[in-house]
C-alpha cells in the first residue's frame, strides 16, 4: 500500500492497557536520532502539543 508522504506520518491513538494509549514512531524517525528498543526516553506536553526527548541520567 503506498501512502502519500503527508499521510504517512498521521498515526492513530491505541489502547495499551486500562488506561494508557500509545502512538507508534516512524521507524525512519527512530533510525535518524539513533535511538533503539527500550530505550529511555522523556515525553513532555507543551501547549497542545507533545514533545519526546532522549532520556539524560
Amino acid at each position: 500500500m503506498n501512502r502519500k508522504i503527508e499521510e504517512k506520518n498521521v498515526r492513530k491513538l491505541a489502547r495499551s492497557g486500562k488506561i494508557s494509549l500509545a502512538v507508534t514512531i516512524p521507524r525512519d524517525f527512530i533510525v535518524e536520532l539513533g535511538w533503539r528498543e527500550k530505550q529511555k526516553v522523556v515525553v513532555k506536553k507543551q501547549g497542545q502539543n507533545i514533545i519526546i526527548t532522549d532520556w539524560k541520567e
